[in-house]
């Protein structure tokens, strides 16, 4: 899912990209002037990258080392064991509930007390 902005003519507007099955679909948001569609743009962009103000959970690493897709699970697990509501949120754009709920229940890298909270968190059972 993306954003993109089209010219035509001299006005612009942005649309919101899906794939549905097999199609690519383009949903209207509205002129990138607007407040709202801004907003969402904003927010898309920000899913593309780790945010800087989320450097201190990746302490080991260049945060431009960190792929969003290869590195899924690495940056899960960081934000389990040591994120807060913020990096939670950001997790949640990012990443599917069910690969949070699976990388929950297979890495080694949350500690049993940070499994146990999220496990009640998302609603699953004994991860």
């Amino acid at each position: 899912m993306g954003v993109i902005t089209k010219t035509i003519g001299k006005r612009k507007y942005s649309y919101l990209v899906l794939r549905e099955g097999e199609r690519v679909v383009h949903k209207y948001l509205g002129s990138p002037d607007d407040p709202l569609v801004a907003k969402i743009t904003s927010l898309k962009q920000e899913t593309l990258v780790i945010p800087e103000r989320f450097g201190s959970l990746f302490w080991d690493t260049s945060l431009s080392n960190i792929h969003i897709k290869r590195n899924a699970r690495y940056i899960i697990e960081r934000i389990l064991e040591f994120g807060d509501a913020d990096a939670l949120e950001w997790m949640q754009r990012v990443y599917p509930v069910q690969i949070i709920i699976q990388v929950l229940y297979l890495s080694r890298a949350v500690s049993e007390k940070s499994r146990n909270f999220w496990a009640i968190w998302f609603g699953v059972e004994d991860a």
